[in-house]
């Protein structure tokens, strides 16, 4: 039996509650009624997606991620770093920062068989 799905959805769980329990309205006493809880939790998803930005994707919000604007916030960030490493070249020892779109992102990306020591290839997945 694969595990992914269920490795998947624990990771983001784990991910999510990091966030969750950190955020200033979180309630430290609980929440009133389920509808209290739907109620946060919509909430804090529409923060989650739209506001806080994302170093795993280039600093940009997963809502911008997703809609594709992340392609012109990355363009202009390029063009603005690079003017400012022409305009004043000493301040700058290295390359500027990798501004490119990323490709896929994934929580847990798969590794390639070659990269899994020869010892876990063998082992059974938990049921």
């Amino acid at each position: 039996m694969d595990n992914a799905p269920c490795l998947l959805a624990s990771t983001k769980w784990v991910s999510v509650h990091s966030s969750a329990k950190y955020r200033p309205e979180f309630p430290a006493r609980g929440f009133e009624d389920l509808d209290d809880a739907r109620r946060w939790a919509t909430d804090f998803v529409r923060w989650d997606n739209t506001e806080p930005l994302s170093s795993g994707i280039r600093t940009v919000t997963p809502e911008q991620r997703h809609s594709g604007e992340d392609l012109a916030i990355l363009a202009a960030r390029d063009q603005r770093y690079r003017a400012a490493r022409q305009a004043n070249p000493a301040r700058w020892s290295r390359q500027t920062r990798n501004w490119t779109a990323v490709g896929a992102v994934t929580l847990n990306p798969e590794r390639k068989p070659e990269t899994i020591p020869q010892s876990a290839q063998s082992m059974p997945l938990a049921a």
